[in-house]
């Protein structure tokens, strides 16, 4: 089994699962700032998919998100749209 397949019971990667279950390789902080290392993590699925986890909280849920998804806020955010999270 894909180590990324880790649902044991459903055999599949699920929004919310356990982070730990993706593994502790792979993980990058390409959004790290000067927070004390405090920060959002993302690894690239198999599938193309990507997990997202709270770097604080390593072993809590992981958000999966598609590529599309991805690039959607990505882009937003390139072009303000999620400027009235800061505010």
């Amino acid at each position: 089994m894909d180590r990324i397949s880790v649902d044991r019971e459903h055999g599949r990667v699920y929004n919310g699962m356990p982070a730990r279950e993706l593994g502790s390789e792979g993980w990058h902080k390409p959004w790290s700032g000067g927070n004390g290392g405090n920060c959002v993590e993302a690894m690239k699925l198999s599938d193309g998919r990507v997990a997202v986890r709270q770097s604080a909280d390593p072993d809590g849920p992981a958000l999966i998100y598609s590529r599309g998804e991805l690039h959607a806020f990505i882009q937003g955010a390139k072009s303000g749209q999620a400027d009235f999270l800061l505010s």
